[in-house]
């Protein structure tokens, strides 16, 4: 049980929103499979104010897809707030998370995601409208510096953020030259952690339940975000638990596992994503590498996905697969 304001949640440990990936279809599966807190795919506030009709399609939720979080993406106060109060008009979330810590070239040249590590008082006038003015908590997504780790600043960040209303920071070891390569900053999410009196989540290379056992014993952290180390892995939430609670380290989920869960993915992916027919396949084939990604020869079977023309020639490509 952790508590994120006044919202209680029953696990600390959750499914991080992945731009493009963590779809209906994906937080389904992963539910499905031991996954018991998720994130919306983050989320462009300006995307929100557009006339375009298919822009709450990021939304798409069902009753079994809960509890559920969205994060924000954004630069300018007053429009995140009007992005903000239409999402919870449309969906019930935990809190809201406001990311200060996207490093796409694109997003950080207009000034958001973790170009806002940057800018420390637009950061915080960000968080205050939100939390001044919104009845769900807010949060806030930090790397660890922009160019290079900053320890100093990185702390008064984290203790502006508390003090402009976040009720909790997910803190992704890296900074945000180094994207989603190179080393863990372990010691600098554990100095955030002891600086501040809300929760602390700690995020990057959760690729085995070893490795979150690791995060939680070098950081001293809250939680734990679980992003790419669920591609193709739905299962890895549940491993995580079993792992951190008993010590058991299950064994690898065989062939049968992995073609039933892709085969289920797949299903969701049919009958949920909005998008061209072209579209779909080409998400579909991309899903499919995930799981198959460590088979024998799997250079090979990706190299043929890739040609695959339809869902119903995917199904029976994946039928034929064997070890």
């Amino acid at each position: 049980m952790i508590c994120i304001g006044s919202t209680q949640i029953a696990t600390n440990i959750f499914l991080a929103p992945l731009s493009g990936c963590s779809d209906l279809a994906f937080r389904l599966i992963a539910r499905e499979y031991g996954a018991k807190f998720c994130f919306f795919e983050m989320i462009d506030a300006h995307s929100l104010l557009s006339p375009n009709p298919k822009k709450f399609n990021i939304l798409k939720t069902l009753e079994q897809d809960t509890p559920i979080a969205a994060q924000l993406l954004g630069i300018d106060p007053a429009m995140m707030l009007d992005a903000a109060q239409i999402l919870l008009e449309r969906v019930h979330v935990s809190f809201l998370d406001v990311n200060g810590a996207c490093p796409s070239k694109k997003v950080v040249k207009r000034g958001a995601g973790a170009a806002l590590l940057n800018t420390p008082a637009h950061l915080a006038h960000i968080i205050h409208t939100l939390a001044a003015s919104l009845a769900a908590p807010i949060t806030v997504k930090l790397r660890v510096g922009f160019n290079t780790p900053d320890l100093p600043a990185l702390l008064d960040l984290a203790k502006l953020c508390e003090a402009s209303g976040a009720a909790a920071l997910f803190v992704h070891g890296r900074t945000r030259v180094q994207a989603y390569t190179g080393d863990i900053d372990y010691g600098a999410i554990r100095a955030i952690k002891h600086a501040v009196n809300i929760p602390v989540f700690g995020s990057g290379n959760i690729f085995t339940p070893q490795l979150a056992q690791h995060m939680f014993a070098e950081t001293d952290c809250d939680g734990i975000l679980v992003a790419r180390g669920a591609f193709g892995n739905p299962w890895i939430f549940r491993t995580i638990e079993q792992y951190l609670q008993q010590g058991i380290m299950p064994s690898e989920e065989d062939l049968v596992v992995k073609k039933t869960a892709l085969k289920k993915h797949l299903a969701y992916i049919a009958q949920y994503k909005d998008c061209t027919r072209s579209g779909k396949i080409g998400f579909m084939r991309k899903v499919t590498i995930w799981y198959l990604k460590g088979f024998p020869l799997a250079a090979r079977i990706r190299g043929q996905v890739g040609a695959i023309p339809d869902y119903e020639t995917l199904l029976q490509f994946i039928e034929q697969i064997s070890m």
